[in-house]
């Protein structure tokens, strides 16, 4: 993998800048306690509803609470 970021490094540039700020942010949601559920199904769970959550707060941020609604009833 080393390899290949040499080869490349501006795609770690653009990863930093389109993907690793989504993480970090849902990770201060999480806070210090990685999960609080266990096994596969339930982790998955609460990691869905982190991310439906981050999307939901961008899209009010970016359209406003009624565009949002209006988007969701189309």
């Amino acid at each position: 993998m080393q390899m290949l970021l040499d080869a490349r490094p501006q795609v770690t540039v653009v990863r930093k800048q389109t993907v690793e700020h989504v993480f970090g942010t849902l990770k201060s949601w999480l806070g210090t306690t990685p999960l609080l559920t266990k096994t596969l199904p339930k982790v998955r769970t609460e990691i869905s509803l982190a991310v439906l959550a981050y999307n939901m707060k961008r899209m009010i941020k970016i359209t406003g609470a009624q565009g949002m609604v209006r988007a969701i009833a189309a």
